[in-house]
Order: structure tokens, then sequence, then C-alpha cells
């Protein structure tokens, strides 16, 4: 499995959800709303999910294995510095 596309979408108010991420697979299949979150031990991501009858929240796709899901997510997490480096202002250095 190739993740060849992540696409990045910064979530502009203020809180723990930092972006919407969709990415994609062997060119050939696209997951949609992962989230890249904010907690107290640093950035992680959260699988697409849906509120089951019970109140409580159920991933809808995710891995199989914690050897994917680490993949995955060091990849987007990656994508979305390069995102975040590509948008703070370049400070002028003096000679």
């Amino acid at each position: 499995m190739n993740i060849t596309d992540v696409r990045v979408r910064k979530v502009s108010k203020e809180g723990k959800m930092k972006a919407v991420v969709s990415i994609t697979i062997d060119e050939e299949f696209v997951v949609h709303d992962i989230k890249v979150i904010e907690g107290e031990k640093g950035l992680f991501i959260a699988m697409p999910s849906r509120k089951a009858a019970d109140g409580e929240y159920r991933d809808i796709a995710h891995p199989i294995n914690s050897a994917t899901r680490d993949r995955i997510q060091s990849i987007i997490l990656e994508k979305y510095q390069e995102v975040q480096d590509a948008e703070e202002p370049q400070e002028e250095v003096d000679a």
C-alpha cells in the first residue's frame, strides 16, 4: 500500500482540531475526513468516524494494525508540517 497523495485543509477556528486531511492510496482509493488533532502529547490523527445510536463515535475507516496506522500518521503529520512551514512568513536576516 502506497499513499500517493495527501491533501491538507487547515481549520481556521481555534481549538484542538488543526486540519482535515484526505489521502489517496495507490492512486485508486481515497479516505476523506482524517483529522489532525493537537493532544497533550503532540499532534495525532483521528480516522473518519460516525456517531452511533448510543452516542459513541466509531471509526468508519481505519488501519487493521498499528504499524500501518503509524505509517499513515507519520506521512500525514509530515505533510501537515510542510503546509505549516510554507505558510509561515520568512524572516529576513540582516547581513
